[in-house]
This record gives structure tokens, C-alpha cells and sequence, in this order.
């Protein structure tokens, strides 16, 4: 089975062709979607693409390039959503520090607030780790929640061990198929079987064959072929493993 664990498939990117887009990806195999929300005001717009598109489930959250224009009853928002629609996982959360004009200070009030209701609900995370994974890890050190995935992981072996002593799996997708994303592609060929799952973040992150151009989740069996290929594995038994790995951090799935 194939499943995008990120695909931003409500994003204004594909407005034109949604159903389209969504047709391609069933059509190449591709049997589940997992669409993040990233701020309040896209809930109810995460909530209609995943009931109009077979195979879809929603997540809800808060992401951190969006605290800065987040309300202050927010968070009040998210817990109503949570106890109304039971997504699959609390997202797209976590912390940005790449960017450097939102508050990093605000950025982990939010942060903490959605690990908080992802621990109130037993629901897992999808995680925003972008040059901040370290202090990611420390939140969830302290805010224990029951998995999650570190969403486009880009770190070192080191925090990729880490974040599978606290139950999560790691994001590989576009970045992955770029010869000269070394770091990601060793991570790729070498990490435990079951601390990988696939996902696209399309529109983002497009692969090397799209030439910067708009990315989608009918390019997630090429992507799955590239990871066989790093790892030396059958298409077939990458499918399995990813699926695998997908269906046990993130038990909505199932």
C-alpha cells in the first residue's frame, strides 16, 4: 500500500484541478492521503477535501509559520475540532527557526499548547522540524505523546535515533530524490526499517525529475522507487515497510 503521510492536497495550489490531481494519485496506487491543516482559518477546508476524496484523513493544527497571525483563542478552537472530528494526528505542528521573523518564543507557546491536547487526546503529531529539531526533541522529552512523524527530516543520525526512542517515524520524500542531498539520502539507505515513511508535501518539496515545478501525490510511487532503490529493496517490499511503519506512528490509519 501506498500512503502520502503529508500532502497539503486543500492548498489553494490545486484549486483549479483538486479532483484531478486526487484521481492521478488513486490511479498510481497511492490509497491514502494524510492532509495537514496549518492554521484555524483552514480547518473547515481540510475537513470538505478529505470527505469529498476517497482514501484522504484530515490532521489539525496549528503550524508554526502561522502563530504569528494565530488568535488567542486558538487553541480553544483546535480542542473543539479535536473532540468534534478525531482526526488521524495533531498538525502540522513544531518550530521554525529558518524563518527569522516569527517570535520564536510565540512559536513554542503554540508548540506546547497542541503537544498538551495531543497528549489530552492520545493523538499523535506531524512535526514541523525545520533548524529546530533539537529543541523539538526537548518539548518532547517533556510533553510525552504516544508518535507522530518528524515530517521532511533533515537531520543527523544522532536526532534521527532520537526521535525513535520516542516512538516516531521520519518523513522522506522529494528531498530525498536529489543526488546531491547527501546527509538525506544516507539517512535514507541506512536507518531502520521501520523509522521511514513516504510522503510528498505537495504542492512542496517537488522531486528532482519536476524541476522546481508544482509537486503532487501522484509522484509518491516514484519516490517510493527511489527509496527502494537506496535501500536495495523491492518497490514491493518498500511499499510494505513504509505502509507498515505509516499505519503503526499514526494508528488512524488502520
Amino acid at each position: 500500500m501506498l500512503i502520502d503521510t503529508h500532502c497539503h492536497l486543500d492548498a489553494g495550489e490545486f484549486a483549479d484541478d483538486r479532483d484531478a490531481v486526487h484521481a492521478a494519485a488513486r490511479a498510481a496506487g497511492v490509497e491514502r492521503i494524510v492532509v495537514p491543516a496549518v492554521e484555524v482559518g483552514n480547518f473547515a477546508a481540510v475537513r470538505e477535501c478529505v470527505a469529498r476524496h476517497a482514501g484522504c484523513v484530515a490532521a489539525y493544527g496549528i503550524h508554526p509559520l502561522y502563530v504569528a497571525r494565530a488568535q488567542a483563542g486558538d487553541l480553544d478552537e483546535l480542542r473543539r475540532w479535536l473532540a468534534a472530528e478525531r482526526p488521524v494526528a495533531v498538525g502540522e505542528i513544531g518550530l521554525d527557526h529558518y524563518v527569522s521573523d516569527i517570535d520564536p518564543q510565540r512559536q513554542a507557546d503554540f508548540f506546547v499548547g497542541q503537544l498538551k491536547l495531543a497528549r489530552e487526546f492520545g493523538l499523535p503529531v506531524i512535526l514541523h522540524v525545520r533548524r529546530a529539531i533539537d529543541e523539538v526533541l526537548k518539548h518532547l522529552r517533556r510533553i510525552r505523546v504516544p508518535s507522530g512523524i518528524a515530517h521532511a527530516f533533515n537531520g543527523s543520525r544522532q536526532q534521527a535515533d532520537e526521535f525513535q526512542k520516542l516512538g516516531f517515524a521520519l518523513g522522506f520524500g522529494g528531498a530525498m530524490t536529489f543526488s546531491g542531498s547527501t546527509r538525506i539520502r544516507e539517512l535514507a539507505a541506512t536507518l531502520p526499517d521501520d523509522a521511514i515513511v513516504l510522503e510528498t508535501d505537495a504542492p512542496d518539496i517537488p522531486p528532482a525529475w519536476l524541476a522546481g515545478g508544482r509537486n503532487a501525490p501522484g509522484e509518491l510511487p516514484r519516490i517510493a522507487g527511489e527509496l527502494a532503490t537506496l535501500r536495495g529493496l523491492s518497490l514491493a517490499a518498500t511499499l510494505t515497510m513504509t505502509a507498515a511503519n505509516a499505519r503503526r506512528v499514526l494508528p488512524g490509519l488502520r
